[in-house]
């Protein structure tokens, strides 16, 4: 009963007990361990859910009816080489496809190709300075409570051999509806992690001055852990 009231009256509290207790011990068991099962093309689930709205920004709206031949990802914060690259840029890139199952923290699940450039090769090209810990993701979407939808990755998961900012799903350009015109794909982490309609990235040394302090929109507005591997 103490859990259930503790959990209602104070999830606040609860969320920053986890981190300490709860977070440390799941990092040193979990962030070595990163899944390796891939999937054939027949494996490819022949419907996979699409979360969220699309974003209703006219920024958003007028790249995507131009194709986003217009769009520019940006790359800032704490770096040497500040980037802005146009689709075309990261389709220049070493290139990865992966066929991966994806968890939803719903508790549905999907199999599907993605492919894109290795968000590792990002991070070699903007030169992240000392300190950065992490690197946020802001979406042109929303989050369920309004205002900007933001995550973040440690760096560590940043540069897994898994991790792609993916324009392409099952052999075709990405959907809106899935997260055009780039979403992020990150293979040892929970659905709810994997930002769409990517508008920039940011290095940061630290997550406590992002949104409200807690590591993405979910985390500060839903209580989420920040840690959510698979």
């Amino acid at each position: 009963m103490l859990a259930y009231w503790l959990a209602w009256k104070r999830p606040r509290t609860v969320q920053h007990a986890a981190k300490v207790v709860v977070t440390p011990l799941m990092s040193l068991l979990l962030d070595r361990a990163a899944p390796t099962a891939e999937f054939t093309p027949s494996e490819i689930s022949p419907f996979f859910w699409a979360n969220g709205k699309l974003p209703t920004s006219d920024e958003w709206k007028q790249l995507a009816a131009q194709e986003f031949r217009n769009y520019r990802l940006k790359v800032l914060g704490q770096v040497e080489n500040p980037l802005n690259l146009s689709l075309v840029d990261l389709r220049a890139m070493p290139r990865k496809s992966q066929i991966t199952l994806h968890h939803c923290i719903q508790g549905w699940s999907g199999i599907a190709e993605w492919g894109g450039v290795l968000l590792a090769e990002i991070v070699k090209l903007a030169r992240p300075k000392p300190g950065v810990q992490a690197v946020v993701f802001y979406s042109f979407g929303e989050g369920a409570e309004g205002g900007e939808f933001y995550d973040s990755l440690s760096l560590r998961d940043a540069c897994s051999s898994l991790t792609l900012l993916a324009d392409e799903m099952n052999y075709a350009p990405l959907s809106q509806l899935h997260g055009a015109p780039l979403r992020l794909r990150v293979e040892n982490q929970l659905g709810f992690k994997m930002v769409k309609w990517i508008r920039a990235v940011e290095f940061v040394d630290s997550t406590q001055r992002v949104g409200e302090g807690e590591g993405g929109y979910n985390e500060d507005h839903e209580y989420f852990g920040e840690l959510a591997n698979i």
